[in-house]
This record gives C-alpha cells, structure tokens and sequence, in this order.
C-alpha cells in the first residue's frame, strides 16, 4: 500500500493519468480501482511502461484501495526482464503484489501460449492478482481461462458497448459468465454506459463493473462512494444448484492489506478510503495472514475516550483478532458454517486463502447468506 509521505519522492508524471472506480454492483461499494496513464509510444509489444507510468500515478493520488493495471501480453511472454520496471515501481510505491491485479490483455501469437502460461504463472507465484482481459472482441481464446485460472476475466469494451441490442453477443456473452462461474472466476465489465446495459450484466449475474454510468470521467480516489443504480426487480426462477452451492473462491473480494507493523493510524487511513471496506488484513512477509481488524469494533476503540492516544500510534495487531480463515475450495455453507461459530463474530470477513496460506482475498459473510436464501429447497 502507498504510504503518507510517499508521493512528494516519486519521479514526475510523464502523461495524464486517469482512475476508475471497480463497483461491486451488489454493495454498491469500490473495491479497487484503475489506473492508466498516457505516455509516448515506443511501438513495443510488451512496452509496460504506461502500467508504471499508472502505478506512481496512483501513489501520487495515495489511492489505498487495490490496484488495477493493464500489461500488454507480450511483456508476460518475455517475462521477468520485461516486467523489472514494474516490479521496482511496486517496490517504490511500497505497494505490495497482493494489492494488485495485472490485466494481461493484447493479442499473441498461438506458438506463444506456453511461455504466455508461463509467464501468468511467475505473476502469480510474485503474489499478483492476475486477470485475462479483451475477452470477446479480441484473439484471446476462452481456453486460455481454464488454462491460466485467473483471479478475473474482463470484458473487452467493444463487446459490452454493443450490448443490449446485439441479440448474438447477448448469448456469448451469458455464457462467457456461465463458464466463468464454473471456474470460480469473476467478470469484470468494462466502460458500462447505460442502465440497460448494467441490467443485462446483472442478469448474467456479473458483480464487478467499471464505467462513465458508475462515476464521473474526472473520478478520484479520494472521491470515494460512487452512485450504482438499483436493479429492476425480476420475477425469474433461478436455475437449480448442488446442495453445496458454490466454492468461497467465488464470492472473492479484493482484501485491504497491511504488513504486520502498520500501527493504528495506518489503518485509520485505510479504512478512510471507502466506506464500503469492511475489514483490513494484517499479513506478514509471505502474504500470510495474521490478524484481522473489523472495521465497527476496530472505529468504536480508536474513537472512544482517549482511543486516538491510546492506540494511533501503536502496532495495529493490538485490535486485531485472529483471522478466520478457509481454503479457497471451501464450499459457501461450510463457510457459513465457520462464521456461525463464534457469536461474537458472525458478521466478520472470512479470509481466502491458497494452497500455500497466502491471502487471496476475503468473503462477506452478507454475500454467503444472500446466496444461500435464494437456494432452491432440496428434495429427497
């Protein structure tokens, strides 16, 4: 995460810089957001100079909320000696990997899968979030999810621009969101301009969304909440699910993170970014997570009698509790199983995590149970 005190040493715009707010259509609230910023071309196919470009952009901006950024496939492809200058961006913005999603994106040649998994994997095993963008109107082929199993698919703007009224492109792409949900992958929708386009993307059952309807051109981080229109109600039956339901993997959040020394007033300052952010995660220095702050108890003891005193300046692990934590295959009512066990703590984020224990994200318990109330009744 960006620091206070950061931006005044970072190097000097090279462009104009624009933000996006990423919405979840459900809450209503931002949980990442991002950035692109306009440089001069080099005419290379893996230049990632405008993600880097972006990143200080963001960290000038103090933007705490995860981090979206674009990398051409070609930087991917090459690798590590083509993905340096971001990582040493990351390294001087103090932005950890795990707050940031790399939206691979461009055309590639087939003879380049392999080093193009490859490379989405050395991504991965850094600590990125990492998406497949240009999904439905570029030559990104849709096994490349399955093979790659990215955090995000996001649809190419083109494609959404041309819905409702392209009949074709509805059917693609409610089955681009039918697969994506079998694999526990999220869809992000791109540059959604009008309600009619955000009520086909929700009756899809896509949840992430980015767009000039859902925040002005000139948006700022520091802007906050943004204005999501409220769904028509609809009268269809949802189709039938496993007793199960879905994996927690599904129901994925990005996680505000922050390492095991931030003090109290360094959450504060997280906390103070979005309204919507409910909890922030203590991880330690293999993304490991090792205490969770909830936001309404954690505001209640800064702001009580003498709180700010007593604990601004001092190690945040102090309010913290321990995390509740589930593997990413956990499936949604095991997990609300888990939350039910501890009274006290019902409402608090259940924290994902990978094979490895590393942080992927966290799951509302309010989400677990607005999905387990529209499951069908099971017969026998």
């Amino acid at each position: 995460m960006p620091a206070t005190g950061i931006a005044g040493a970072l190097p000097a715009s090279g462009g104009s810089a624009a933000f996006l707010p990423i919405v979840d259509l459900d809450s209503g609230g931002v949980i990442a957001v991002e950035a692109t910023a306009e440089v001069a071309p080099t005419g290379m196919s893996r230049d990632i100079s405008p993600a880097v470009a972006a990143a200080y952009a963001a960290a000038r901006e103090e933007a705490l909320l995860p981090l979206v950024l674009t990398v051409p496939s070609g930087a991917a492809i090459e690798g590590s000696s083509a993905m340096a200058p971001l990582h040493e961006a990351m390294r001087a913005t103090k932005r950890r990997p795990r707050d940031v999603i790399l939206v691979i994106s461009g055309d590639f040649a087939p003879g380049d899968r392999q080093a193009l998994l490859v490379g989405i994997a050395g991504l991965r095993t850094i600590g990125y979030l990492v998406a497949v963008g240009g999904i439905g109107a570029s030559h990104m082929p849709l096994d490349l999810i399955a093979d790659a199993s990215p955090y995000a698919a996001v649809l190419s703007p083109d494609f959404v621009d041309r819905i409702p009224g392209d009949v074709r492109r509805n059917a693609l792409g409610e089955a681009v969101a039918r697969m994506a949900k079998g694999m526990g992958v999220h869809v992000l929708a791109t540059q959604v301009r009008d309600e009619a386009q955000l009520a086909v993307l929700r009756g899809w059952g896509i949840r992430l969304a980015q767009g000039p309807l859902l925040a002005p051109l000139d948006w700022r981080p520091s802007h906050g909440r943004v204005h999501v229109p409220l769904p028509v109600p609809v009268s269809e039956p949802r189709s039938a699910t496993f007793e199960l339901g879905p994996r927690v993997q599904e129901f994925l959040m990005p996680a505000v993170t922050l390492g095991m020394g931030a003090t109290a007033e360094n959450v504060v300052d997280a906390l103070g970014t979005e309204p919507s952010i409910t909890s922030v995660i203590l991880v330690d220095e293999y993304q490991r997570p090792t205490g969770s702050v909830q936001r309404s108890r954690f505001l209640l003891s800064i702001a009580g009698a003498y709180g700010h005193a007593l604990h601004a300046k001092k190690p945040a692990h102090r309010l913290a509790d321990p995390p509740r934590v589930v593997p990413k295959t956990t499936p949604a009512i095991a997990a609300m199983q888990l939350a039910g066990k501890d009274a006290t703590r019902v409402y608090d984020d259940l924290v994902v995590v990978d094979e490895v224990g590393r942080c992927m994200g966290v799951v509302h318990v309010s989400d677990l149970i607005r999905h387990v109330a529209d499951l069908p009744p099971i017969t026998r």
